[in-house]
């Protein structure tokens, strides 16, 4: 408190487990009684979930009610009153609120949490608070930390005071695997039953990659505990997955007891939690004595020339291995499995994992900025710059977008952009809905496309899934079947039982859940900013196009054109071959379609797509007087369609 007390800016480095999470926050209320200047305290956290369980956990200590004197802000979800006076918050709405207030003034002490994961908005917003402090010095900043890479926070925070605190740890003996592992999922199961069946009490943390592989593995390893259990070879085993998205109730069952064994003399029983590398640092669960590290996560990967941002599994850093390893001796010393060879960890992985600002697409990131009113984007202050490449990229979009002039200056249409918390791609698509008479739907549509997959397709049910799936589709594409969807999930019908409707028709009762509470979000801003919530008749000829043309408004730069009469597609801006990926529902082979997201796996897909007629995209180009893109589209028409009149006296004009 005495570093604090005397510093503006203070580096803190404790081990996870260490308390720093839930103890540094009340500390600094104690001492700084932000409430007598009608100010607060904000603690900052990379993910959401552990926002919300870390609020949760601090307002039970202090004795409080969650959403009063402790509450959370993330997107799409605020638990904060007038009477809040500490706030945890993602990075990214922290963000979002120096848009508006440029000086952060509602707070008094800004404590970044997890700073070592280096997230693209914990990045900008280092950059920014460094501003900051240097004009608010009555604002304190609080950098915390679960790594020994402090040296590099404290030269780039102005060589502030570095106060190092050591985790309550015990020894953790750790495991190689002898040779590489073929199928690490193979490897990962046995490695748990082995545990449940030899080793003494104590429960089991697994890190996977994503949630479809963690509820795979969840229900392969709930089976074959039973079978364990009936045979006496192992005791009870309660599992429980954790990622993400995972509802906030799901996320709670973590923190249950372990079942106990009934049968006197018994294997012990235990639960075993499956998570992704949510687990590493940001959240603390006692208990675990076990470790079963496979040695892969999810990383963003970005290529700018190709303009394709992918989730692909790769390989974790040392410093991510360490803290999997370091979660096993919370309680009492544990044992860490890693299902790859010491070889693989002392030559093949990197040290630290490379921030994500160095690995994204930054149109949102520089939008942003721009909101921020940061104009000269080359010598923000930033960590780790990124490559100029991406950052030119990132100016182009959303020049072609319209968000930005030729000058890079912010136009009306980025300020409107910048109030949604989405891609700009999507928030340009959701703000010219009204010109196509289709506002409510493109609201629906917007928000399921910032879910995650509604359609659920079990190993062992593929069949009846699709034949669900074609209850809904519509022939012009995917978007339109996921808009039919939720307009049944909507209906009288489903409302009467929402998860049972969701479960007959492998739907994700959680996804369309969570759909319609981003939809209600947006929906409020569209209203403060006087956007027109407006539908074309259902019954009208004209009421899917309206749609799609609407969709070509914000993903014209995602088009993609057949080759021929091949299955494959040509994308537009970036001329890569591509195919459809085999979950699109498109019925009729088309020539032009919209795509929302690019698959790179051996082969490269395009997912949810739309078909579209090459007509709408030469009138969105020429309405953004992008002449020489029109230039590009035109020639490609030339060769495969009939232009009107009209358009070819468009095209000569933008010459």
């Amino acid at each position: 408190m005495k570093l604090y007390q005397e510093s503006q800016i203070l580096v803190f480095v404790g081990e996870t487990g260490s308390g720093k999470t839930t103890q540094i926050p009340q500390f600094v209320l104690y001492d700084d009684l932000p409430h007598l200047n009608n100010k607060m305290v904000a603690c900052t956290q990379p993910r959401r979930v552990a926002a919300m369980s870390v609020a949760e956990r601090v307002a039970k200590e202090m004795d409080v009610e969650l959403g009063a004197e402790v509450g959370y802000s993330i997107r799409f979800e605020d638990k904060t009153s007038p009477s809040t006076i500490l706030k945890y918050m993602t990075d990214g709405m922290l963000l979002r609120e120096a848009m508006h207030d440029h000086d952060l003034s509602r707070y008094s002490t800004i404590i970044l949490d997890e700073a070592h994961e280096r997230t693209l908005a914990t990045d900008i917003l280092m950059g920014l608070l460094k501003e900051v402090v240097l004009r608010r010095k009555d604002l304190k900043l609080i950098i915390m930390s679960a790594t020994l890479d402090a040296q590099k926070f404290q030269k780039y925070f102005h060589n502030a005071p570095l106060l190092a605190v050591p985790g309550r740890t015990h020894p953790v003996e750790v495991f190689f695997s002898a040779k590489s592992e073929g199928n690490y999922m193979d490897a990962t199961l046995r490695t748990v039953f082995q545990i449940h069946s030899i080793e003494g009490e104590g429960d089991i943390l697994v890190f996977l990659t994503g949630e479809e592989e963690i509820e795979e593995a969840c229900r392969k390893i709930r089976a074959e505990a039973e079978d364990m259990q009936n045979e006496g070879t192992g005791g009870p085993l309660a599992v429980y997955p954790l990622y993400g998205t995972l509802a906030p109730a799901q996320q709670t069952k973590i923190f249950s007891k372990a079942p106990v064994n009934p049968t006197p003399g018994g294997r012990p029983g235990r639960k075993c939690i499956v998570s992704t590398n949510i687990a590493e640092t940001s959240l603390t669960i006692d208990g675990i004595v076990y470790v079963v590290d496979p040695g892969f996560s999810k990383q963003k990967v970005y290529n700018p020339r190709i303009r394709v941002e992918s989730l692909l599994v790769s390989p974790i850093s040392k410093a991510s291995a360490a803290q999997r390893a370091g979660r096993a001796g919370r309680t009492r010393p544990g044992k860490c499995f890693r299902l790859y060879t010491e070889v693989a960890h002392a030559h093949e992985m990197i040290d630290q994992t490379y921030p994500e600002i160095l690995r994204s697409n930054l149109s949102s990131t520089v939008l942003e900025l721009k909101k921020l009113g940061i104009d000269d984007l080359v010598h923000f202050d930033l960590m780790d710059p990124p490559a100029p490449e991406t950052l030119m990229r990132a100016l182009e979009e959303l020049n072609y977008l319209a968000c930005l002039d030729d000058e890079g200056e912010l136009t009306a249409l980025g300020i409107l952009a910048s109030q949604f918390p989405l891609d700009p791609t999507l928030a340009v698509m959701l703000i010219t809905s009204p010109e196509f008479y289709c506002s409510n739907e493109i609201l629906s549509l917007t928000a399921l496309l910032s879910v995650p997959q509604i359609f659920v397709r079990p190993a062992n049910m593929r069949k009846q899934a699709d034949d669900m799936k074609n209850l809904f589709s519509h022939p012009d594409g995917d978007h339109l079947t996921m808009l039919n969807v939720f307009h049944a999930f909507n209906g009288e019908e489903a409302q009467q039982n929402p998860k049972q409707w969701c479960h007959d028709h492998f739907l994700s009762f959680r996804a369309l859940q969570q759909a319609t509470n981003v939809r209600n979000q947006l929906k409020r801003i569209m209203e403060r900013e006087e956007l027109e919530l407006i539908s074309t008749p259902f019954e009208h000829p004209k009421y899917y196009e309206n749609i799609r043309r609407a969709l070509v408004a914000g993903f014209f730069m995602q088009v993609a054109k057949r080759d021929g009469t091949s299955k494959t597609y040509t994308t537009i801006k970036d001329d890569q071959k591509v195919l459809l990926h085999p979950s699109t529902v498109l019925a009729q082979e088309s020539d032009w379609l919209v795509y929302n997201e690019f698959v790179l796996t051996q082969k490269n897909y395009i997912r949810t797509v739309t078909a579209v007629k090459p007509e709408w995209l030469l009138v969105r180009f020429m309405q953004n007087h992008l002449s020489d893109q029109v230039l590009t589209l035109s020639r490609t028409l030339r060769q495969t369609t009939t232009i009107s009149l009209h358009f070819k006296k468009e095209i000569s004009k933008t010459r």
